[in-house]
């Protein structure tokens, strides 16, 4: 039995355009389950324990600003920890998407989940081959935003017959954790190509270039096209 595996992350919230909060983004992840990734994430997990973060998830805004897990870590602790991950979502074989809208265009909740859950259907029926060609497709979500569990639930139940849902705790897999961190990135390229990067992440990349070269534009290669 062939599965896709779909991990499902978001950033931001329905509430109304605010400076703090202006877009609204959901991550998915892709996984062909027979691509094994499995000895990528045992590496993975040897890393993280030697490094002393055992059994933890691993969260890019908080280890970005020394929040929760990591506020007793400098910064060439949390950037260790990072680059590892980011190194795992390199080297694994999966392919990622993001869906994105910008609060300061959209009137209301009604409107915002209209337009996310036209995008998520225009590109499952761009690549709707793809998906059957699975007999299975699992999407695994938190459930953290009952909008994003209602979008999801409507557009895949209404286009695949043979989809199934997992609800899972973002600490169950590291995947759903690489989501994250994608998404995580698909905000920080807005902020950075507006110019309005925080003094944490500025500390953390340096800068755009830096934070394009070494690590948006490898991310790139990831994006399901």
């Amino acid at each position: 039995m062939s599965e896709l595996s779909v991990f499902v992350d978001e950033s931001g919230d329905f509430g109304e355009y605010s400076s703090h909060s202006p877009y609204y983004i959901i991550t998915m992840i892709f996984h062909n389950q027979d691509k094994n990734i499995q000895p990528l994430i045992e590496k993975l997990e040897y890393e993280l324990s030697n490094a002393g973060f055992n059994d933890q998830c691993i969260h890019v805004g908080p280890i970005i600003r020394k929040e929760e897990s990591f506020t007793y870590m400098n910064i060439e602790e949390r950037k260790s920890i990072f680059n590892k991950m980011f190194a795992f979502i390199r080297s694994a074989d999966i392919q990622y998407k993001c869906f994105m809208i910008e609060k300061l265009h959209i009137e209301d909740e009604v409107e915002a989940t209209g337009k996310l859950s036209k995008q998520i259907a225009n590109f499952i029926k761009t690549h709707y081959q793809d998906f059957l060609d699975f007999d299975t497709v699992k999407v695994y979500y938190d459930n953290g935003q009952v909008q994003v569990t209602k979008i999801l639930s409507s557009v895949f139940n209404t286009l695949l017959d043979h989809v199934q849902f997992r609800k899972v705790s973002p600490s169950d897999y590291r995947l759903f954790q690489a989501a994250d961190l994608i998404c995580s990135f698909k905000l920080l390229e807005m902020k950075f190509s507006r110019k309005s990067f925080s003094k944490s992440e500025m500390l953390f990349f340096n800068n755009y270039r830096e934070f394009k070269k070494n690590y948006l534009k490898i991310l790139k290669v990831k994006e399901y096209k």
